[in-house]
């Protein structure tokens, strides 16, 4: 992580704020908009001055949360074709959106109050969801194990729709099974 100055953060303040980041995503989708900060720098372990130093404002918190569970979704995907073959990374990443869903689902009412704000954390998520759709299907296909006349467009679909009727925590074992049985329709030896 590069701060505005252009250098890098030490890395004990990245540490830092990646606690910081966690403990709100997590704690925003318990508590809701109304969670107060200081509870937040608490469950990261450090102070509120860390807190209010790498994000000034609830906005900046919400939407540095919001972002940072992005990116970990999206910068996992050649994480997981280097670690596994193809079709099973395309499964892993599928079990990762929904836990990406899930905590955007919990954090629901603080990303809406952003919006409502004027400040849009959902600038750039489609782009960057497809790219990372786009490699998984594409190794999977080049590989032969994901049929090519399946897009990323309907797959983030299926997803999306899975993540809206399954994507809570208590329901976890059914949208494992549905992942499973999308994974079953995209197949080449599909039975």
């Amino acid at each position: 992580m590069v701060r505005e100055t252009g250098r890098p953060l030490r890395a004990d303040a990245q540490r830092n704020r990646d606690k910081i980041l966690s403990a709100a995503v997590r704690v925003f989708a318990d508590e809701g908009l109304e969670a107060h900060l200081e509870r937040i720098a608490k469950e990261a372990g450090v102070g509120s001055g860390t807190l209010y130093r790498n994000f000034p404002t609830r906005e900046a918190l919400i939407e540095a949360a919001y972002r940072n569970e992005l990116v970990r979704l999206c910068d996992a995907a050649p994480d997981l074709l280097a670690a596994l073959a193809p079709r099973e990374a395309l499964r892993a990443w599928m079990g990762r959106f929904i836990d990406y869903a899930t905590a955007k689902l919990g954090m629901a009412d603080a990303l809406r109050a952003l919006v409502e704000s004027g400040v849009n954390p959902y600038a750039r998520s489609h782009e960057m969801m497809t790219a990372a759709l786009t490699s998984l299907m594409s190794a999977g296909v080049e590989a032969g194990t994901v049929r090519s006349d399946i897009g990323p467009a309907d797959m983030f679909a299926a997803l999306t729709g899975i993540a809206l009727t399954s994507g809570k925590p208590e329901q976890r074992e059914q949208a494992e099974r549905l992942l499973d049985l999308t994974l079953d329709g995209l197949s080449t030896d599909r039975r």
